[in-house]
């Protein structure tokens, strides 16, 4: 039997940036059964850099050393959450800033196409809402009497 510590499985990872998702997922698949492990007495630091709301500063995290058994089906486990995790991140999506948009993270011609539709049906209600209008029968108006 082979053992290793989580803090060097974390190190294979292809994106550094998700190592508490890696993490995470890990303590997950030994709560489900799929593959063993135990907890040891001592903290890593994640890769991970985290970053403060309104400032430059950065930070990282510790979390629980684990120790587990290197298997078949450890392998085949990792080697298909670091591909899902090394894949863009789901989730939030990008904003379509200039910025964004100049790097290639958003398509333009996508984005316009959107707007364009957008636009168009916009402009199809507004039609569709004036003609049903002019069809409309003349409201009768009552006249009161004064006296």
């Amino acid at each position: 039997m082979e053992y290793q510590k989580l803090s060097e499985q974390v190190q294979k990872l292809s994106n550094a940036q998700r190592s508490d998702a890696f993490v995470k997922l890990f303590r997950d698949a030994v709560r489900d059964g799929q593959f063993e492990a135990a907890y040891l007495p001592e903290r890593f630091t994640l890769p991970k850099q985290y970053s403060r709301r309104g400032s430059e500063d950065t930070y990282q995290k510790d979390t629980k050393e684990m120790l587990f058994d290197v298997t078949p089906a450890f392998e085949t486990w990792f080697e298909q959450t670091n591909r899902e995790l090394a894949a863009t991140r789901k989730g939030s999506t990008i904003k379509p800033t200039l910025e964004n948009i100049e790097s290639g993270l958003v398509d333009f011609k996508a984005m316009a196409a959107e707007t364009r539709q957008k636009m168009q049906a916009s402009y199809t209600k507004g039609q569709a809402l004036g003609k049903s209008r002019s069809k409309a029968p003349p409201k009768k108006t009552v006249k009161s009497k004064r006296k």
